[in-house]
């Protein structure tokens, strides 16, 4: 019986089913591209280059760690990735070597060296054979005055290369495969300019023939845990910070230090979109899969009325749903593999993956979106039982009968309200991830509220609107205020899936806009300077002395950039947020660079002192003379003191250091600029000039651009943001445009009575575009509001202001609903508007 009636069910009501049909495979196609995205970055790893033909690598350890007893539950630890360089002590180099099976060791030494406008990778000759990388041309260097470059150097040339900012000039001897921008000194030659002769970056280990990887990593792993060989530096996490060994995939970790990090970051953003997509999928397909069944609803109302018992019902919508459903699943599954590929290939053109990470996609992980398409089948069976739920529990003699939405949908709509609310005010008193959370969950769970509202918001707005379309609207107006008014509830439904798409888009993509716009509005305050100097290879030592001292300099900062872990509790649970930092000379420093100084001294910043933004001292309760632990880029921790409290973090960073504490923790120093604030009346070109002479190899710029600071992950941040809003903006665009047409399909019956009525073609087209018009309007004001709530929230704690939206992205959010409610009303009511009808003027008929 049940197999009769959803065959018979899925052949007449296929254009009703279309609509679902497209939001399922959507939904299997964005749940399986997500997915692969999400185990790809699961399965990521550093690129193994330099280290290929080590069997093992010795490194330091490259993670922090934090433990804490959250409430009421054990302790846990969380883990962050370390960008700075972890060294091991020189003395792991002899007991390695002493390891049965073990038939090298070559340690490494990497640092950079800058040649006219280059930056180069500078390190020892023997390290170049766990590549292997082996001459082309001319010979090994025996002497410090000798090198081996790669590609795009000549055989005896003599070129300067600055390495710590001093300068010396080297001869070339030799040529070697691998990267151009490596250059390969003598072995003691490196250990010198590497700046730290009682440490290596890293140590390679080649294994004697038929010794196993396996069999010799226990065998190495156990003598350094024997000699207690440790990380260099004063741990936090203490004990735990021992060297480690590394083999495999895991041996291009050392070489691509950015790797671990941006991975972790990316699995936890990939993890939170898919949770996203799964909410927004689930409401979307349930509005949709209800709307197809709400236009039969006489259908199953007749079918209990004439003796169908409620699981014959069930059984027949769900056979029915169940064979569009598996249709649509495989199809969104077969084109989730090429959705994945666009999205490798929009973040590899954009830039948002770290130089070095692999992103695996085995053959055995293909089928993956099979499981995704099963989950999509499940969602589409769960709407359809609750759609045919009401009309299943029935009695036969009430099921014709037209039903008002009741009480309990009400006060569940009105909880949510409030619930969505609530978690926006808790924004307000956090910082961080966890107002971004709470933003996010308060937008998704007022759009449900929204969703079970959607009767009672319709007859609102139709309170409101409903005077001007009769006022305005002439005989179609008043027959598009009297529908309105009359079919809430199928208003209602049509509202929406608009206000998902408003406030998701709205959401997702004005969070970070606002970050980013009040960020460039501070850094063009802060900036101060006339004049920045800069060079490759850094800036030699004494070179802002030099500059403070040319004629018509009034100041010089120097400034380099760099990150600190923050180790504190959220919500009772361990967190490590990893920070871009500055660090700065003090000396005149709002001359050049003003932070907006709100309390405390400039003049107290050194060595063990720090200052602190005002946003993040408030959720640290901090002040000068207090005292912030943090844990430096190579995951030293110190307890620092301090000195000031500033205004401008959202450009400059939530911490300014001391440039020589910074350093003191950087393996390898960035490119640091030094800003110049010249004196009144100075000639700038004139100035320029004479700084370009008074510290040479550098080039000076003019009219800096201004400072700010990027997390290493908001690239990436913003490429998936644009992706997730790009595409579940089509999804529910899709779903505007199906519920609309559905509905639109159920009133043919009604539109030919309103012409056998009388009414006139033109009539019934005005009163269709005006209907479309109040349904985008209100979807829209209402989306808008959904939207100001969380991001209002959002916006006051992260950068006190008010929420930023660009006007060519909310132009395209709002020509999105009225070109997709347009399309979902008009088209399908032509059917229902062709021929003439008795009663009807030639003109109309």
């Amino acid at each position: 019986m049940t197999k009769l009636l959803a065959s018979r069910a899925a052949r007449t009501h296929r254009k009703a089913w279309a609509a679902v049909f497209a939001a399922l495979a959507l939904t299997s196609l964005l749940l399986g591209s997500f997915g692969l995205a999400l185990a790809s970055a699961g399965l990521g790893h550093a690129r193994v280059e330099r280290y290929a033909a080590a069997d093992l690598v010795v490194t330091g350890d490259q993670e922090t760690r934090f433990t804490t007893k959250p409430w009421g539950s054990d302790p846990q630890t969380v883990r962050a990735g370390l960008t700075e360089r972890v060294r091991v002590p020189e003395g792991a180099l002899g007991v390695v070597r002493k390891v049965p099976g073990v038939r090298a060791v070559v340690a490494d030494d990497v640092f950079q060296a800058g040649r006219a406008g280059q930056a180069l990778t500078g390190r020892p000759w023997d390290a170049a054979r766990l590549a292997p990388y082996e001459l082309r041309d001319g010979r090994a260097p025996r002497r410090a005055g000798e090198v081996v470059a790669g590609g795009g150097a000549r055989l005896g040339e003599r070129v300067t290369l600055r390495v710590a900012g001093a300068d010396a000039a080297y001869t070339v001897v030799g040529l070697a495969d691998g990267p151009g921008a490596a250059v390969y000194f003598e072995a003691a030659e490196a250990r010198r300019l590497a700046g730290h002769p009682d440490t290596l970056d890293a140590i390679g280990v080649i294994a004697e023939p038929g010794v196993g990887t396996d069999a010799l990593y226990g065998r190495v792993r156990h003598a350094l845990d024997a000699a207690e060989i440790h990380s260099v530096g004063r741990r936090a996490d203490g004990d735990s910070a021992k060297v480690r060994v590394l083999a495999g995939n895991g041996r291009g970790n050392p070489e691509f230090l950015d790797v671990a990090p941006a991975r972790q970051g990316m699995l936890e953003m990939l993890a939170s979109v898919t949770v996203i997509v799964v909410l927004v999928a689930l409401l979307v397909v349930s509005s949709t899969v209800v709307q197809a069944l709400r236009q039969r609803s006489h259908e199953l109302g007749l079918l209990r009325a004439v003796g169908a018992t409620p699981r014959q019902l069930r059984g027949a919508v769900g056979r029915e749903v169940g064979r569009v459903a598996v249709r649509a699943a495989l199809l969104g599954a077969l084109a989730a593999l090429p959705a994945y590929e666009a999205l490798r290939l929009l973040l590899d053109a954009r830039g948002a993956l770290p130089d070095g990470l692999e992103l695996p996609l085995p053959l055995w992980l293909w089928p993956a979106p099979l499981v995704t398409a099963g989950l999509t089948i499940l969602i589409a069976r769960v709407a359809a039982w609750i759609a045919c739920a009401r009309a299943a529990r029935l009695r036969p003699a009430e099921a014709l009968r037209e039903a008002a939405p009741g009480t309990p949908r009400r006060v569940t709509g009105l909880v949510l309200l409030f619930l969505g609310v609530s978690s926006a005010g808790t924004a307000v008193l956090q910082s961080g991830q966890t107002a971004a959370m709470a933003a996010g969950s308060a937008a998704v769970v007022m759009v449900i509220g929204c969703a079970l509202l959607g009767p009672w918001i319709a007859r609102g707005a139709m309170r409101i609107l409903g005077a001007p379309l009769r006022r305005f609207g002439g005989p179609g107006g008043h027959l598009a205020a009297a529908n309105c008014a009359a079919s809430a509830t199928r208003l209602g439904a049509a509202l929406t899936p608009i206000i998902l798409v408003t406030a998701f888009a709205a959401v997702q993509l004005s969070g970070g806009a606002t970050l980013t716009h009040a960020g460039q509005g501070q850094a063009r305050d802060a900036m101060r300077a006339d004049l920045a100097v800069r060079a490759d290879g850094g800036l030699p030592d004494g070179a802002v002395q030099r500059i403070r001292q040319v004629p018509g300099v009034r100041a010089a900062t120097d400034v380099v950039p760099g990150t600190v872990v923050l180790a504190h509790r959220e919500a009772g649970d361990p967190r490590l947020e990893r920070l871009p930092v500055l660090g700065v000379t003090p000396e005149r420093l709002p001359r050049t660079l003003d932070p907006g100084l709100r309390d405390g001294t400039w003049r107290s910043l050194r060595p063990g002192t720090v200052a602190v933004g005002a946003d993040r001292a408030r959720s640290l309760d901090a002040r000068p003379g207090s005292t912030v632990t943090l844990r430096f880029g190579d995951g030293t921790e110190a307890k620092l003191r301090v000195v000031a409290v500033y205004e401008r973090s959202l450009a400059l960073g939530d911490f300014l250091l001391s440039r020589d504490e910074l350093l003191a923790h950087t393996s390898t120093p960035r490119e640091g600029r030094v800003l110049v604030a010249a004196a009144p009346g100075a000639d700038r070109a004139a100035l320029a000039k004479s700084l370009a002479a008074a510290v040479p190899g550098t080039r000076v710029e003019r009219d800096p651009a201004p400072i700010q600071v990027e997390a290493a992950d908001q690239a990436l941040g913003e490429v998936v943001t644009v992706a997730a809003v790009s595409a579940i903006g089509a999804f529910t665009a899709i779903a505007v445009l199906s519920t609309l047409s559905l509905i639109t399909i159920g009133r043919r019956p009604e539109l030919r009575l309103l012409r056998l009525a009388g009414a006139g073609r033109r009539q019934l087209r005005r009163m269709l575009r005006l209907e479309a018009g109040a349904t985008a309007l209100t979807g829209l004001a209402v989306g808008a509001v959904v939207a100001s709530v969380p991001l209002l929230a959002f916006s006051v704690a992260m950068a006190r202001t008010v929420p930023y939206l660009p006007p060519a992205q909310a132009l395209v959010i709002v020509g999105v609903v009225a070109v997709t409610t347009a399309a979902g009303t008009l088209p399908p009511s032509w059917a229902a508007l062709r021929g003439r009808y008795p009663g009807a003027s030639p003109s109309e008929g």
